[in-house]
């Protein structure tokens, strides 16, 4: 399966829009998209909108930390927008959603 991301405005928030599988062969995609989002959008807030991702293996957990901290260091934030049952126990499981902000729906 391939990974689909796409950037877009919701009210006055930016929103990745993130769909398919997280894994090392559709890491390099997110990756990129990560760091056109952040520097497109320093010093405010990215949403990163999961609700279409159906399979997140520890790589795509780690470039999700690594885009928080980026955006950070530029005076930002990331926050994981996710509705997913099985996603949410997983960041609980792994921690994620103590390191990065996790809530179930956007608010804008």
């Amino acid at each position: 399966m391939e990974l689909h991301c796409r950037l877009s405005t919701i009210g006055s928030s930016p929103v990745l829009q993130v769909s398919g599988e997280i894994d090392l062969a559709t890491l390099p995609v997110l990756q990129d998209q990560f760091s056109r989002a952040v520097g497109l959008h320093r010093g405010t807030t990215l949403f990163v909108d999961l609700d279409g991702v159906t399979a997140l293996d520890d790589a795509g957990l780690g470039a999700i930390l690594g885009a928080a901290a980026r955006a950070r260091e530029g005076l930002g934030d990331l926050v994981v927008v996710c509705s997913s049952h099985r996603l949410l126990q997983r960041f609980a499981l792994t921690g994620l959603d103590r390191a990065v902000a996790v809530q179930s729906h956007l608010h804008s």
